[in-house]
């Protein structure tokens, strides 16, 4: 087990915010995603953290919603002329 109960961790960094996908493990061994963005303040010295955990029993009917939102964004995109 990793340090935080961590076994996989990237990092996404986009302008003023930063994306961490942490795969962890908890005490009883199992996995889970945890999903972080990170947002700078005007005070540069705090930052606005949120999160979202995913269990690993509910990992794809998330990411088969998560396709769908994206299909539809992609599918609605401004600019985009529907044929």
């Amino acid at each position: 087990m990793g340090q935080r109960g961590e076994v996989y961790s990237s990092r996404l960094v986009k302008n003023d915010r930063t994306y961490f996908f942490n795969v962890k493990e908890n005490i009883y061994g199992d996995m889970f995603l945890n999903m972080v963005e990170s947002k700078g303040t005007p005070d540069s010295e705090r930052f606005i953290r949120q999160s979202i955990i995913v269990y690993q029993e509910d990992l794809g009917e998330f990411v088969k919603e998560l396709q769908k939102s994206l299909d539809f964004i992609k599918q609605n995109e401004k600019g985009t002329v529907e044929v």
